[in-house]
């Protein structure tokens, strides 16, 4: 696994965790599944610090804890009113080290001038060690979860050297947003998770095959734009907003 120049390294944990897998939801049940989504990973990281200047990939993702699951009853709002009755499926004790980068959206030429990487990486080291701008959680609104720097590799995790791989199968990576891929359309991408004595190394999204649109946008659509002093706030090196 390569190490970039603004590579941030962080340790998230948590009581629960839902990643979801699409394929029980329709019946109105949620079974997560057995290790983080690339997506997933990503809004994480994207609670701690985003700006629209930049994007956010994970490089790889450590298991530090024994996967294990817990079932609860829960009475989900129903569209039609009152409630309903489902079981959830919620990883349980989670802890996980993450390594990550960021790489400019060079679709944001209006924030070209924003494209200072030595103060953008400073800010998501501090966030870190503050524990997120905003609230952090475990693939569902109900996990919350707690954020603190790490080196990526050190501690004991449960999957270390010698345990061997493991093949979840065929698993969603994560989506491709309009305002990241430059189509007007959204498209869920595709990719065989393999674990190796804890350690998932994800795959760079342009480099997945197995993609599927979700939606087509018409050729008027256009993304949303940011504008100084209006929308968009260019921070000082040295500065928190």
């Amino acid at each position: 696994m390569e190490v970039k120049r603004n590579t941030v390294q962080f340790k998230v944990y948590g009581r629960y965790a839902l990643f979801s897998d699409p394929i029980t939801r329709p019946g109105g049940e949620k079974f997560s599944y057995q290790t983080p989504t690339y997506q997933a990973l990503k809004g994480l990281i994207e609670s701690i610090y985003w700006k629209p200047t930049f994007v956010w990939h994970i490089d790889a993702v450590r298991v530090m804890n024994r996967i294990q699951t817990e079932s609860k009853g829960m009475r989900p709002i129903k569209m039609s009113g009152g409630n309903d009755l489902a079981y959830y499926t919620y990883l349980k004790d989670v802890s996980y080290q993450v390594c990550a980068h960021f790489e400019w959206n060079e679709l944001r030429v209006e924030l070209a001038k924003d494209r200072d990487e030595h103060k953008h990486h400073n800010i998501a080291k501090r966030c870190i060690s503050q524990g997120g701008r905003r609230d952090v959680f475990l693939g569902t609104r109900e996990c919350q979860a707690y954020v603190e720097p790490c080196v990526f590799g050190e501690e004991k995790g449960y999957y270390d050297e010698g345990y061997g791989t493991i093949d979840f199968g065929v698993m969603i990576h994560g989506f491709d947003y309009p305002d990241e891929s430059g189509d007007n359309e959204l498209r869920v991408r595709l990719w065989r998770q393999v674990m190796k004595d804890g350690v998932i190394e994800f795959t760079d999204p342009q480099g997945l095959e197995m993609l599927r649109t979700v939606k087509q946008y018409g050729e008027k659509y256009h993304f949303k734009r940011f504008t100084e002093g209006v929308n968009f706030v260019i921070e000082e090196a040295g500065g928190l907003d």
